[in-house]
């Protein structure tokens, strides 16, 4: 079972409407606080980015932001958090998020989100690392996602056995306990990321 120092979460940097995840974002948040989590994130200081950090800050936690140079005006970087980190690039920042943390989860968000979390299934899946990902299903926000793996699986364009590389639940706490709880059931030769 992994020992989760660093998580790395993946989420909008829009504020939403549904005061679900509003609420979810913010347990997440004071759960890492909690238990001495460090969150790893994209840098935002707006939308949910910017609440769970801003969560994570109130409540005595440690914050990594990576952002790219040419997104700080959009995002608007949080130049509040413990470390805030300026990049090259997209596929630097995601990189450097993938070292930093020892687990990912996505919360309910949008192209970005979707994009960050199922690169991180695809390298699981060719054998880059073995690292817990989550889908912290608030409200039903990934049904359609989770439905849609089903569809993968059922046409034999996913293997059964990569099913088991992501882990789902409702609720901050159920999340972090399924994070830890999981156990890479793969017996893939572990790639170097600079050869894959």
């Amino acid at each position: 079972m992994p020992e989760i120092t660093s998580l790395c979460v993946y989420c909008a940097s829009s504020p939403g409407s549904n005061d679900a995840i509003t609420e979810t974002t913010v347990a997440l948040g004071t759960l890492l606080a909690e238990r001495g989590i460090r969150l790893v994130y994209g840098g935002g200081a707006v939308g949910l980015m910017g609440l769970i950090a801003d969560t994570v800050l109130e409540g005595g936690g440690e914050v990594t932001g990576i952002m790219p140079t040419g997104l700080f005006p959009k995002e608007v970087g949080h130049t509040s958090v413990t470390e805030l980190i300026e990049v090259d690039s997209m596929h630097t920042r995601k990189r450097m998020m993938f070292e930093r943390s020892d687990a990912f989860v996505a919360l309910p968000g949008g192209f970005g989100t979707l994009e960050e979390v199922t690169e991180m299934l695809t390298w699981a899946q060719i054998g880059i690392h073995n690292k817990p990902i989550g889908f912290l299903n608030t409200d039903g926000y990934w049904d359609s996602l989770l439905s849609w793996f089903d569809r993968c699986e059922q046409d034999s364009l996913l293997k059964p056995e990569n099913r088991g590389l992501y882990v789902e639940a409702t609720n901050a706490s159920e999340m972090l306990a399924a994070l830890e709880a999981y156990e890479a059931e793969t017996t893939t030769k572990w790639l170097d990321l600079d050869q894959s």
